[in-house]
């Protein structure tokens, strides 16, 4: 089968620098990263790779802009004013956005083109909280001789540590918020994905944002350790695994640095006995081909009546082998490879464990017989699994599920909350108040009704190991912002 290829050859001004105060500078070594297309595994773009010296210079360039520049004490308006600029350059390039995505993780070309375009709308939507959020509030004291004032002002400088998965949509969530509110922003990409932040960073110097304000630089593990301990960095902002968030929170706590961490997750879908089980099907096989299950929130546990067991197996099983599979570029491809060799192993690595551990796979679980290049894998259904296996506990990341039989509705809300995350669930029913009382039972951050509906318009995080803290909406303006309470005796005068 033939699969489209493009090089990131004059998609991206400068792979080889970085974007430090403003400018793009020469890295300290000649160390590149390969980035893989995974559908062809072929050479996308060789990117600079950050060493420690390279982590110092943009720490230095944001504490400076942060400090002494004129971004934290511009207006919160006038700060809007560049995000909406940057929304402008996002729609503008929203095509090669859209390219680069496809191209590096082998996410479907139509959904890539529309969340780059998206994103913008992301840049707009926190620029509009410039004149409604209430940055300052007044208090006067019961017994009016004093006037207080509670001000929420910038938290300082932030390290913003973005995946590989859905760069440019987790870029914009920590960003824009972070903007707004008055801090400087070190953007460190993963080496799998680093494009986006890079034509991001192209359009910060067109919009003339100031120096120091954001620097975008790669670095692997090691080096992105360094930046998470550097005392110029005030907050840390991390989307990825929660064992890397529990290193990034053990640094954070060694000097009561603040956090954010949007972590793993194993989330529970609780089929009710009254849901269409053909809807519930349709629903979770569009949930597990989005991304090829390579989403924190998707849904990969779901639990069941033990009567409708093999009913809802028989289901997905039905919609899970008509998800086309193949180039991610192709207008009829459903589901693209997984993004690298490596996750296709850990993949692999899963399918065999829950086969040892007794689980039965109903559909899936090879590689597809008709793509003999990319890192590719089937659409999987398990059954029969019980929720101590490994395949229930552990996040695979993958397009693999979990059917787990309950003795009643009871139980399977005891094996939602049998999990040490909690990101996301859904209820399926066709009763709203049933699907409000479960949902008020599972501990999860979000809980959707008959599928997985995205939380981030209002407020995205976990309970328990999937995270700390909150993205999206006003509640994700709150991590980047500290309180400050200011007693006066009269009035101030204001500008």
């Amino acid at each position: 089968m033939t699969t489209t290829h493009m090089t990131g050859e004059g998609m991206v001004r400068a792979p080889g620098q970085f974007f430090i105060n403003g400018e793009w500078v020469a890295p300290s070594a000649s160390s590149m990263f390969n980035v893989i297309t995974p559908s062809t595994e072929a050479l996308f773009l060789r990117v600079a790779e950050a060493q420690t010296p390279d982590v110092d210079r943009a720490v230095a360039a944001a504490r400076y802009a942060f400090d002494k520049g004129p971004w934290p004490r511009m207006s919160h308006s006038e700060r809007a004013g560049y995000l909406m600029k940057i929304a402008e350059g996002m729609r503008e390039a929203a095509d090669r956005l859209g390219k680069i995505w496809v191209s590096q993780t082998g996410v479907v070309d139509a959904m890539a083109h529309k969340s780059s375009a998206n994103c913008a709308q992301i840049f707009e939507y926190h620029a509009g909280l410039a004149e409604t959020y209430p940055f300052e509030e007044r208090h006067v004291s019961q017994s009016g001789e004093s006037v207080s004032l509670l001000v929420r002002e910038p938290v300082g400088v932030v390290a913003a540590i973005i995946p590989w998965n859905a760069p440019l949509m987790l870029m914009s969530w920590k960003m824009a918020p972070a903007l707004l509110a008055g801090c400087t922003v070190v953007l460190k990409t993963s080496p799998e994905a680093p494009a986006e932040a890079l034509v991001l960073a192209e359009i910060f110097e067109s919009i003339g944002l100031p120096p120091g304000v954001v620097n975008v630089l790669c670095a692997d593990r090691q080096v992105s350790e360094h930046l998470v301990r550097h005392t110029g960095i005030d907050k840390v902002t991390f989307t990825g695994s929660t064992a890397a968030g529990r290193k990034i929170a053990s640094i954070c706590g060694e000097r009561i640095a603040r956090c954010t961490l949007e972590l793993g997750g194993k989330s529970a879908a609780v089929i009710l006995d009254d849901a269409d089980l053909e809807h519930v099907a349709e629903s979770l096989s569009g949930s597990a081909r989005m991304m090829t299950g390579q989403v924190c929130s998707s849904l990969t546990r779901i639990i069941v009546g033990r009567d409708r067991h093999d009913d809802l197996v028989d289901a997905l099983s039905a919609s899970f082998s008509k998800i086309r599979t193949g180039d991610p570029f192709d207008p009829a491809t459903e589901m693209g490879p997984l993004a690298m060799a490596r996750q296709r192993d850990r993949v692999e690595g899963y399918l065999a464990k829950g086969v040892d551990e007794g689980a039965r796979i109903a559909t899936g679980g090879k590689r597809p017989a008709h793509l003999n290049r990319g890192f590719y894998i089937e659409p999987t259904v398990f059954c029969n699994v019980d929720n101590a296996m490994t395949i229930a506990r552990e996040e695979i990341f993958g397009p693999v599920i979990s059917v787990i039989p309950a003795d009643n509705e009871a139980h399977a809300v005891d094996i939602a909350n049998d999990t040490i995350f909690g990101l996301n669930a859904s209820v399926f029913t066709k009763d709203a108040t049933r699907a409000y009382q479960v949902a008020r039972e599972i501990r999860s951050g979000t809980v959707g009704h008959n599928g997985s509906r995205s939380g981030f318009s209002i407020a995205f995080g976990g309970f328990k190991q999937s995270g700390i803290g909150r993205e999206g909406g006003k509640e994700g303006l709150l991590p980047f912002l500290e309180t400050k309470t200011i007693v006066l005796d009269d009035e101030p005068v204001r500008d």
